[in-house]
C-alpha cells in the first residue's frame, strides 16, 4: 500500500448478538416473543418475530414486526457509516437480520396490497445484497417453521378415496426413541 492510499473501511455491519441467537435456538416459538421482550433493540429478535408472524399467516403483525427490525437494523448500520443504498453483504452473519427483515416486511406488504411499498423493498433488499433475495428464499422460507409431513403411518395406510385425504388434517409427529428399533 502507498501513501495515497488507505487501507479499505470495513462494511458497516450490523452487532453480533450471540446470546439472542442462543435465547431463540433454546426456545421454542412461544418463546420468541419473551426473546423480543427481553432484548427489544436486537434486529434479529424481532426479524424472528416477523418470520413466525408470517408463517402463521398473520400478514399485519409480519408487516409491523419486520418493519422495526429493519429500523432498528437501519440505525446500527447508520451508526456504523452505512449509507442507504450501500452494500449490506449476506456473508456476514448478523447482517442477515436485516436483509430477512427487507424480505419479510416485502412479503406482509405485497399481501396487504402495499405494492409500490413492496417494489421499494425489493429494491432496497437487492441494493443491499443481489444474492440475498435468493438465500432467503431458499433458507428462511415460511415454510421452515410448518409441519408439512405427519407420522409415517399417515403415509403407509391405504387410502378409501382421494377425497378422504383432501383437506384432512394431519397429525403431529410422535417423538420416538431415535436408538429404538434403528440398525
Amino acid at each position: 500500500m502507498t501513501p495515497d492510499q488507505s487501507a479499505p473501511e470495513p462494511e458497516p455491519s450490523l452487532a453480533d448478538e450471540p446470546e439472542v441467537r442462543q435465547a431463540i435456538a433454546d426456545g421454542d416459538r412461544a418463546s420468541v416473543a419473551a426473546v423480543v421482550t427481553g432484548h427489544p433493540s436486537s434486529p434479529l429478535a424481532w426479524t424472528e418475530l416477523a418470520d413466525l408472524a408470517d408463517s402463521e399467516g398473520r400478514t399485519l403483525e409480519s408487516f409491523a414486526f419486520a418493519s422495526v427490525a429493519a429500523d432498528l437494523a437501519r440505525e446500527q448500520l447508520t451508526a456504523g457509516g452505512w449509507q442507504p443504498g450501500d452494500p449490506v453483504s449476506w456473508s456476514d452473519e448478523p447482517n442477515r437480520a436485516y436483509l430477512r427483515a427487507l424480505d419479510t416486511q416485502r412479503r406482509a406488504a405485497e399481501g396487504l396490497g402495499l405494492d409500490e411499498r413492496a417494489a421499494r423493498l425489493a429494491d432496497e433488499l437487492a441494493t443491499a445484497d443481489p444474492e440475498a433475495p435468493a438465500r432467503i428464499a431458499s433458507e428462511f422460507t415460511p415454510t421452515q417453521l410448518i409441519t408439512i409431513v405427519g407420522g409415517a403411518a399417515v403415509l403407509f395406510e391405504p387410502a378409501a378415496s382421494a377425497e378422504a385425504i383432501v383437506g384432512d388434517p394431519i397429525a403431529e409427529p410422535a417423538a420416538t426413541d431415535a436408538a429404538a428399533g434403528e440398525d
